[in-house]
């Protein structure tokens, strides 16, 4: 008989460890996320101040999973922010609903709400009646302005028949016909051309102010993960140059479409089409099993959103945002 969550022993070690010694144990991970990756956290040091904090998860004494936090501390933290995104990660056996209960009843203990601290909480956690009930019995209060994230993910695992078998008709469709026309695709491995990248990914950005992170995000992310050959590159071109460019960021055994950028020229090839499928080949050669095709919703880019769903993923919406 499965533990309730009040029987459930969970601990946090929050001791420090070496990069390498987490990078180890998230490759131990399905469908981990850009936001629980080590270089996430250095990068959000850099550019927003924040610190980390990366924890081992024990149930009943045993490692059973990953978090990392972000904090803020002022004034020995008596103004105190704590920000949890898309974590927990768990090893294979674990994360079981007791376990996710003991989890987070942990996190309630550690940083209870008070005045001083602020606490964003976006669990990677199906949202489900039980998960909702689940957080508002431990004392975490939903956001009702915020739309729980969504996102699709691809398995990679599946053999390569399967996986063009598995793109919607009109996706497969445009990339027969990118594969037609005179569109190359080249792997940038030395990242050559990610100056032009990120300048003409931002403009783009801020042109139709889609949400996005800032060009300046992005580089920051490349400076800490491209050393590691975390950072891939593809772009695509046309007769009269450059059309297209794709950012994909390699975290464990999963990836993330992080950001891209088009041209008229090569949406009329439909050049995005072969770039995501180009590399959803090279992150299967080198072992990636599942692709994070990052955040979708039906309002302000709802065909950002068809465009995705089309790579035949399973969808996923989290359970919303809590403080």
């Amino acid at each position: 008989m499965q533990k309730l969550s009040s029987e459930v022993a969970c601990t946090i070690d929050w001791s420090p460890r070496r990069h390498g010694e987490w990078e180890t144990m998230l490759g131990r991970i399905r469908r981990s996320n850009l936001l629980q990756h080590y270089p996430y956290a250095q990068a959000s040091r850099v550019t927003r101040q924040i610190g980390a904090r990366h924890g081992i998860i024990h149930i009943e004494g045993e490692p059973a999973g990953l978090v990392q936090l972000g904090e803020v501390g002022l004034l020995w933290r008596l103004i105190h922010a704590v920000t949890l995104d898309r974590g927990p990660l768990w090893f294979d056996d674990y994360g079981t609903p007791g376990h996710v209960a003991a989890f987070f009843g942990e996190i309630a203990r550690q940083f209870p709400r008070r005045i001083g601290r602020k606490r964003r909480i976006l669990p990677e956690l199906p949202d489900t009646e039980a998960n909702r009930a689940m957080l508002a019995g431990l004392g975490f209060v939903r956001n009702a302005t915020v739309e729980g994230y969504e996102t699709l993910w691809v398995d990679l695992t599946a053999p390569i028949p399967k996986l063009r078998a598995n793109l919607a008709g009109k996706w497969r469709n445009a990339l027969s016909k990118a594969e037609r026309h005179a569109v190359a695709v080249v792997e940038d491995r030395d990242l050559e051309t990610r100056t032009t990248f990120l300048a003409t990914y931002d403009a783009d950005r801020i042109a139709k102010q889609y949400a996005g992170p800032s060009a300046q995000t992005l580089a920051t992310l490349i400076d800490f993960m491209a050393p590691r050959r975390e950072a891939l590159l593809l772009n695509a071109i046309g007769e009269k140059g450059l059309v297209a460019s794709v950012l994909i960021l390699v975290h464990g055994t999963s990836a993330t479409y992080q950001a891209g950028w088009t041209t008229s020229s090569g949406r009329k090839h439909s050049a995005h089409h072969r770039l995501l499928w180009i590399a959803m080949l090279l992150l299967r050669d080198r072992g990636v099993t599942d692709f994070d095709l990052g955040g979708v919703n039906d309002d302000s880019a709802s065909g950002v959103k068809r465009f995705k769903e089309g790579l035949g993923g399973e969808t996923q919406r989290l359970v919303g945002l809590y403080g």
